[in-house]
This record gives C-alpha cells, sequence and structure tokens, in this order.
C-alpha cells in the first residue's frame, strides 16, 4: 500500500510539470495499491481541473478504472485531523494534509508519496518517528 498526496498525482498527469517522470515511475511501478484519501481526491480533481478538464477526466478514469483507490476520511480521523491542524499551526497545514496523516496512522502506513516535503517532512505522526516520502 502506498498513500499518495495530491502533488504526485497533479504532477503525473501533467507532462510539463518538473516532477512529472519520477511521480509516474513511483505511481507506474509501485505494486500498490495507490490509496487517495478522499479530500486528496477532491484537490487534485480542482487542481487538474484549473489546469486542462482532459486531465481532470483522465484522473476520474484512473479512479473508476480501480487504479487508485479512494479511503474516505472516516469519522474517527476528525479528531487528529483536528489536532494536527492545530498543533502545527504555524505550518498553515490545511485539513487536506492531516487527513493524509490521519489515513497513514489508521493503516500503520509509514511510506507516502508526496512532494510537499515543507509539511510532511516536519509532521511526527503516532505510528513512527516519521514518513518515508516518495519519490525520494
Amino acid at each position: 500500500m502506498l498513500v499518495v498526496d495530491a502533488g504526485p498525482l497533479v504532477a503525473a498527469a501533467s507532462s510539463a510539470d518538473r516532477n512529472h517522470q519520477r511521480c509516474v515511475e513511483l505511481l507506474g511501478t509501485h505494486p500498490g495499491p495507490l490509496v487517495v484519501p478522499s479530500l486528496v481526491l477532491a484537490e487534485v480533481a480542482y487542481l487538474l481541473g484549473e489546469r486542462r478538464v482532459h486531465d481532470e477526466l483522465e484522473f476520474a478514469r484512473a479512479v473508476a478504472g480501480g487504479e487508485l483507490l479512494v479511503e474516505s476520511v472516516e469519522a474517527s480521523d476528525w479528531p487528529r485531523i483536528v489536532e494536527l491542524v492545530e498543533r502545527y499551526e504555524d505550518l498553515r497545514q490545511g485539513i487536506v494534509d492531516a487527513s493524509v496523516v490521519a489515513v497513514c496512522e489508521r493503516f500503520g502506513e509509514t511510506k507516502l508519496a508526496t512532494l510537499d516535503r515543507r509539511h510532511f517532512s516536519v509532521i511526527r505522526p503516532r505510528h513512527c518517528e516519521s514518513f518515508e516520502l516518495l519519490p525520494s
């Protein structure tokens, strides 16, 4: 399993993105499943739709085809999301990033696909000392 933040999905969808190739390689070669928290799904759809509607449609096809597994943010995740946003308020980390952490914690996942080193290298999850951030 690999929990995926918005950055690698947006980069993989856009050939003009400077991180495109390494994100395509990561997402295309990871044995999976590739788990996308539902709040990340909405963020990616918005970002892709702002750039090119075609990219947003391709993303929807990947979800519909089962290439990406959408994980709901559960009611039990919300107290942790609030705690993380409050604790890291100076980072201006929002609820989407906090939901990624909560999903990783719920599954005990230590690897995270993200381009957001600024937030995820600082955040200390409950289940491990730090995340292994991919692509490296």
